[in-house]
């Protein structure tokens, strides 16, 4: 029987999959890059600033729930999400904004505001993707698609629902006004798309907002980790945090541990790798033992954008800017173009502002405010410089967020840092520092996605962004309940055959 497990990677989807697993009644041991736990979920504290590295927007708060139900335990007792009202704000160039969130009522009213014929659309919005949300997350994102069949079965429900279009075509068919139609279409950003070319069943992100919420944990993503991790504490999960795997260990069509680049070697029953699959089938597993289908997804599969984020604060407060802030620049499609196909680093941009202070004052010492702000950038593909062009590009955001929205940034912003893809490349061993491995493109999604369990190894599995069914904290929290389904799976064949 398999008795132990070990989970390569502590991102929410390894923290998940090592929690889902010790429930199962295996050994459970996690191995970590960073120095602590959270995969990209890391924290920082500079000058007093505390400052979220990786995700900051909470969905689906029962995923979270369930994690802790697993072991009779409630998650509302170890930490607080709190509903975020707004849960975004959009500023237009022409200085217009769009406050999106709250009651059915509250969103209508904003929409009357900027054009009242498209309130209709917005309800016919709303009811097409709760139609892809029943599909796409309550029938399919807990289901292994690691077989054709499995996929064969959806072809007449995604057809039914079009799913061969871009969340931007499908947006317009519900929405006339051009500002309405970039504020429901931004949604695969957050998973590592443009909206023109993300296949629409990643609509159903919109339902989920809508039937959830949205939610900001208190203390900080941070905190949420450190509560999980106390979690996998209690339940015996034992960690090596610092720790690099430099090789995955096979003995014919199993896998049977890791070598660590320290030279040490860890043994398993299984392994469940919480990292990009890009770098997986890349570099740690022997060439010539990876099926022709995986290598064919590996070598042609069309990565997500970069990421640039700057992180500061401001020894001041800007009281009247939101939680959330969608800043969206002058050019919409012609930008993305240039992101993800032209792959270059163009004057402008549009971008997303985090101010964790206006939910949580710890965030920053008394009377300053805590910030980062997120740029959409190419992956390393395009060849940038980031030794050249990192303080450039700095300098246009705070000059632009000085003249805007944060006035007079210059003279009260603190302590900057920032994070470029060649951070994600080094730090995370993303694959061409892409922020969220490969793109949610319907020819990358369900079966055509990296499976849950590996091709060619009976006993490795995959979780994270780059598997099934994507990234964004429900995709990579729901990976786990697949891998969880597979494991268990396994577990009686071997009892029963």
């Amino acid at each position: 029987m398999t008795k132990s497990a070990l989970v390569v990677g502590s991102g929410f989807g390894g923290i998940a999959t090592a929690l889902r697993l010790r429930a199962l009644g295996l050994d459970v041991h996690v191995v970590e890059r960073q120095e602590s736990i959270g995969g990209r979920a890391q924290a920082f504290e500079v000058d007093g600033y505390r400052h979220d590295a990786g995700p900051t927007v909470i969905t689906a708060p029962f995923l979270f729930d369930e994690l802790f139900e697993l072991f009779g335990e409630r998650r509302a007792d170890h930490i607080e999400f709190r509903e975020l009202t707004p849960w975004y704000r959009f500023i237009f160039p022409d200085g217009d904004h769009f406050d999106y969130g709250g009651t059915l009522e509250k969103t209508l009213a904003e929409i009357r505001r900027i054009e009242p014929k498209d309130q209709a659309g917005y309800k016919s919005l709303v009811q097409h993707s709760k139609a892809m949300f029943d599909i796409g997350f309550s029938q399919l994102a807990h289901q292994p698609f690691h077989e054709i069949k499995t996929m064969a079965k959806q072809i007449p429900h995604l057809a039914r629902l079009r799913s061969d279009r871009s969340v931007w075509d499908m947006v317009c068919k519900h929405l006339s006004h051009d500002k309405l139609r970039q504020a429901f279409s931004i949604q695969p950003l957050l998973v590592g798309g443009s909206p023109f070319d993300t296949t629409s069943i990643y609509g159903l992100i919109h339902y989920l907002e809508r039937a959830f919420g949205i939610f900001f944990a208190m203390g900080g993503t941070g905190a949420l980790v450190e509560q999980l991790k106390q979690l996998m504490l209690r339940q015996g999960i034992t960690f090596q945090t610092g720790t690099t795997v430099s090789e995955i260990l096979t003995s014919q069509n199993k896998v049977f541990g890791v070598k660590l680049e320290s030279g040490e070697v860890i043994t398993a029953d299984c392994v469940v790798f919480n990292g990009d699959p890009m770098y997986l089938y890349r570099e740690l597993l022997p060439e010539n033992k990876i099926p022709f289908t995986t290598r064919l997804k590996r070598d042609y599969s069309k990565l997500s954008m970069g990421l640039y984020v700057l992180f500061f604060g401001t020894n001041k407060q800007y009281h009247d800017v939101a939680h959330h802030t969608i800043w969206m620049g002058q050019r919409y499609k012609d930008l993305l173009d240039d992101i993800f196909h032209r792959q270059v680093l163009a004057d402008d941009f549009s971008l997303y502002l985090h101010r964790p202070t206006a939910t949580d004052p710890s965030f920053a010492p008394t009377g300053h405010d805590s910030f980062y702000v997120l740029a959409p950038v190419p992956h390393q593909g395009g060849c940038i410089d980031w030794a050249v062009e990192e303080p450039k590009l700095r300098y246009r955001i705070i000059e632009a967020l000085d003249q805007t929205m944060l006035p007079d940034l210059k003279a009260h912003i603190q302590a900057p840092f920032s994070m470029t893809p060649d951070h994600f490349a080094e730090d995370y061993l993303s694959y061409q520092g892409a922020g969220f491995s490969i793109a949610p493109l319907f020819t990358q999604s369900a079966w055509f996605r990296f499976h849950n369990k590996a091709e060619g190894f009976e006993n490795l599995y995959l979780t994270g962004a780059g598997t099934h069914p994507g990234a964004g904290m429900p995709g990579v929290i729901s990976s786990a309940k697949v891998v969880e389904k597979l494991v268990k799976e396994t577990m009686v064949k071997r009892v029963f055959v």
